[in-house]
């Protein structure tokens, strides 16, 4: 049997999709993000990376680099195993701490990935809880739909930030059966925000538990990061708070906060945690040395509002259809798999700047889109550059523009 034609053939689909994913192949150098080194067919390229997830350029931070090498030059490269066989390296205690302390909660437990501790943390939560019947947004993250699925309990989907139909829904539930209702606080494709109070007025009010995923608003908002929910005051009404250490903090790992009977079941069933090895001690290190930096300064967030309220600006100036976000998310909507890839090509072939293509299934077909992120280190000039790169894109593919109005909705 020729098993090789069933995996051409998948990939054969993404193609005529135009949904195939091409990475590039860059090369970070600390100290000078956002710049990067593209490993080009043709040979190395000095780029302008304008779409990564480390969104204070943390990952480049002395404090952490430092705290790295201090740790990996102490006590190694690895974990020796898991928690249970290897027993827990000091830095992850200290850094679980940290974690605890930022969001306000009992306890915390660190992952390998925020990806993981979606899927394993939801799933864990949901089966330990009798009939539990589990209430998502319909916007949530691939990661939090899987841990809804594995946990095989039933679900019912709210309509994005619709409080009208979460309501609805739970008054639709059983009085007294469990309920956990699982939703993002910063939608990272459109940067659009939960309204986090009103949730937890409907879980008090209809006796659900709430579990919020802050991962692209911890570190970036809150006067120590502690995200969204310390924003909008809400840090003590969430039951669950579930964060990352690969965005704001520059680093790697997930995470889950709260009270110490919930996060100690999860530690002691939870099989994506149980049966994987730990984070090194220089990750946790290294984690943690970005949690303290970033609780006591607020420089970093700071200038990363201004820098993307500057890029808003000076892109729908240029009548750019930069989609609406009240947060440091900066959507331009291209529309079309094919084109959102052309666009993406030209401007890492022309003009050295990188930005990824946003297609399907991440966003809705039609909805196709490049998304930017800027940070502290990109200056004014890094951002009339790309405005100008933009404008030349668009004018080549005759891409569609929006009244400068609209963008600014």
């Amino acid at each position: 049997m020729d098993y090789d034609s069933y995996f051409e053939n998948a990939l054969g689909r993404l193609k005529d999709e135009r949904r195939y994913r091409v990475f590039a192949d860059l090369e970070r150098l600390a100290g000078r993000f956002p710049r990067a080194i593209w490993h080009s067919p043709e040979g190395p390229r000095d780029v302008i990376v304008w779409c990564s997830n480390d969104y204070l350029g943390m990952g480049q931070h002395p404090k952490v680099i430092a705290a790295m090498v201090e740790t990996a030059a102490r006590m190694g490269t690895g974990a020796g195993g898991t928690r249970n066989i290897a027993g827990t390296n000091h830095p992850l205690v200290e850094l679980e701490r940290e974690l605890a302390d930022l969001h306000a909660k009992e306890a915390a437990l660190v992952f390998t990935s925020g990806y993981v501790s979606n899927q394993t943390g939801i799933a864990t939560i949901a089966k330990l809880l009798p009939d539990c019947l589990i209430l998502s947004d319909a916007l949530n993250h691939n990661s939090m739909i899987e841990g809804v699925r594995q946990s095989q309990c039933e679900k019912r989907i709210f309509r994005h930030n619709d409080m009208g139909h979460l309501k609805e829904l739970l008054k639709g539930a059983e009085p007294g059966r469990p309920k956990l209702i699982v939703f993002e606080t910063l939608y990272s494709m459109d940067g659009d925000v939960a309204p986090i109070n009103l949730i937890c007025d409907l879980a008090e009010q209809y006796g659900a538990m709430t579990y919020a995923d802050e991962v692209h608003a911890v570190g970036m908002y809150g006067a120590r990061g502690g995200g969204q929910a310390e924003v909008q005051g809400a840090m003590a009404r969430l039951d669950v708070i579930e964060g990352t250490l690969a965005k704001a903090f520059g680093c790697l790992g997930g995470y889950i906060t709260g009270r110490l009977a919930l996060i100690d079941a999860v530690r002691s069933y939870a099989p994506g945690f149980i049966f994987t090895t730990a984070l090194p001690p220089a990750i946790c290190a290294a984690a943690a040395a970005a949690i303290r930096h970033l609780k006591a300064s607020g420089f970093e967030r700071q200038r990363h509002q201004e820098r993307s309220a500057r890029v808003k600006a000076v892109l729908a100036s240029a009548g750019l259809p930069v989609m609406a976000s009240a947060t440091h998310i900066v959507p331009v909507l291209v529309g079309g798999p094919e084109r959102c890839k052309q666009a993406s090509d030209l401007l890492l072939a022309e003009h050295a700047i990188y930005i990824q293509p946003i297609n399907y299934p991440t966003v809705p077909k039609g909805s196709e889109r490049l998304r930017i992120t800027p940070s502290p280190y990109h200056d004014d000039a890094l951002i009339d550059a790309l405005a100008e790169a933009l404008v030349d894109v668009w004018d080549r593919l005759d891409l569609p523009r929006r009244e400068r109005a609209w963008a600014a909705e």
